[in-house]
């Protein structure tokens, strides 16, 4: 799951505004609007949106779905859902339409764009590919529960997660307020914003491309909305692929005693995984890991002397990289990408340089860059909504989390890494409850038309491998395919498992599985040798 780290949301939505969103014709209102006579209607169901394809972006394809608001009432109100796709490019019939779902929750019709040149060539020859802005975000109908101005003032200056009595005081402030605030004026889509009603949004959108089965790639959260639609419309399940998967079981019923990020043991994961980074990195040269000691040893050794430092006084590195917190050190290495993981050495070793003083922290190496956003982006609409807020209204509406602030502190306190994702979930103690009307809790074991593809990495540090097991046994027809190595989803780790790349692109061409109790090797290291440049 994405976590919430403010820092690089920051960037994102300046990115964002750095690049205008132009519009390519589409207009997104925010607002519901009514829709359709009464309840006379009602029975026959909602009606299959028709969408009108218009050019944007440079070879995609966009257009607005009417949805219901409520499925309960499917000829009411409705809602808007911005749509992008990319027709096949290759010569012949296509396969039908892949539906795509990147993680989050998020938005995901900038993200088709962003990662449209890396997807597989047999993807973008064979498929149409869409994707959709899930209800209450993005270029959507939105949530907005307050003026962005007034978000940035209540949740801008919230660090990565609280240290101390002070920053707690405060962060429980702030997303009670927000709790209030969103019960207030977010109006009746709050209470109608769960990954059910985005499942039944994507069947619609099925319907409206004319395809009797759905294909889909779901990553991370991806695969609870794969899983939910798959145990809503079990008999329209195609070739279906879910990367990186959480614990259905436990995420939408587990105990409200627990965040629901705790209940998938992501602390214990990325616990986990960093020590596996600085074993792997104490074993290579600096020239391969800059943060190394010589041994795993010295190099744990190392991180928990920074930590330690870092707690006592926060390191300022200067110019655009700023001052790191202790928080802020612990959310600095990038485990979900392996790529990165060279860069998050060059980090770690400039904090460092500049906690102990030793020598002056050197200007060259730098945190990974963020990617480009898009030159243009396919709709208008109003302004963004930060997107903690969205973001958390998909995560309080699915999952049962507690309503006592104190639960999130006790289980920050478990681990290094247990406050990331304990205090994720954090603004759903004082979220209306009335947001969980729409909640999927199971079964998940429908019988399905297809088999589901799982795919899995041992070394997950977010939705931990033993997630992927439980998901392989709660869904009723599934082939869960081991990656062996480091890293979350292939997504972000796609040019290291050509191995599992092969298995995917194969079963989404043919439908044929891998065969049973299939491990793939990653190919590469983290932290590869640097080969001397002899040539003169």
């Amino acid at each position: 799951m994405n976590r919430m780290i403010r820092k690089a949301t920051l960037q994102a939505a300046a990115l964002a505004a750095a690049a205008g969103l132009a519009a390519a014709g589409c207009g997104v209102p925010a607002a519901a609007s009514a829709a359709g006579p009464g309840t006379a209607e009602s029975a026959a169901g909602p009606t299959v949106p028709v969408l009108a394809w218009q050019p944007c972006d440079g070879g995609f394809r966009c257009a607005i779905a009417r949805v219901p608001l409520n499925y309960r009432d499917p000829r009411g109100a409705t809602i808007n859902i911005a749509v992008i796709g990319h027709l096949a490019t290759g010569p012949g019939r296509s396969l039908g339409w892949l539906f795509l779902n990147f993680g989050g929750p998020t938005t995901q019709v900038s993200s088709l764009v962003r990662a449209y040149p890396s997807l597989p060539a047999a993807w973008q020859q064979r498929y149409n590919l869409i994707t959709f802005d899930p209800r209450g975000m993005g270029y959507s109908t939105q949530i907005r529960c307050l003026p962005n101005q007034a978000a940035d003032k209540l949740l801008g200056g919230l660090p990565v997660f609280p240290v101390g009595a002070a920053q707690q005081a405060a962060w429980d402030r702030a997303y009670a307020q927000l709790g209030a605030r969103c019960a207030a004026d977010a109006g009746p889509l709050l209470d109608h914003d769960s990954t059910a009603d985005m499942a039944r949004d994507m069947n619609l959108l099925r319907e409206a491309v004319g395809d009797p089965v759905l294909n889909y790639y779901g990553a991370s959260y991806g695969t609870l909305l794969g899983a939910t639609y798959a145990n809503l419309f079990p008999a329209t399940t195609g070739r279906m692929i879910f990367d990186g998967n959480l614990n259905p079981v436990a995420w939408s019923a587990g105990s409200s005693q627990l965040p629901a990020q705790v209940r998938m043991d992501t602390g214990q994961a990325s616990a986990a995984t960093m020590t596996a980074f600085l074993d792997l990195c104490g074993k290579a040269s600096t020239a391969a890991c800059a943060f190394s000691a010589g041994t795993p040893a010295a190099t744990t050794a190392k991180w928990n002397t920074l930590l330690r430092l870092a707690s006592k006084h926060p390191v300022n590195l200067g110019g655009q990289q700023g001052t790191y917190t202790y928080a802020d050190v612990i959310a600095s290495v990038d485990l979900s990408a392996v790529a990165q993981w060279q860069s998050s050495a060059q980090l770690l070793q400039q904090l460092w340089i500049a906690s102990t003083g030793k020598q002056p922290a050197p200007s060259a190496a730098s945190s990974p860059a963020t990617p480009a956003a898009s030159s243009s982006a396919p709709f208008s609409g109003p302004e963004p909504t930060r997107t903690e807020v969205q973001n958390l209204a998909v995560l309080c509406a699915d999952s049962p989390n507690p309503r006592d602030p104190a639960a999130y502190a006790a289980a920050a306190a478990t681990s290094t890494f247990a406050p990331v994702s304990a205090y994720e979930t954090e603004g759903c103690a004082d979220w209306p409850a009335a947001a969980a009307q729409d909640r999927y809790t199971g079964p998940w074991n429908r019988p399905t038309a297809s088999t589901i593809l799982l795919l899995a990495i041992t070394g997950d540090p977010e939705l931990p491998y033993q997630d992927s097991l439980a998901m392989s046994r709660d869904l009723a027809r599934t082939r869960l395919l081991t990656i062996d190595g480091y890293g979350h989803t292939l997504t972000n780790n796609d040019t290291i498992n050509t191995c599992a790349i092969d298995d995917l692109v194969q079963y989404t061409l043919t439908g044929a599985l891998p065969a049973p109790g299939t491990v793939c090797q990653e190919n590469g290291t983290p932290f590869p040798a640097v080969t001397p440049n002899l040539s003169r």
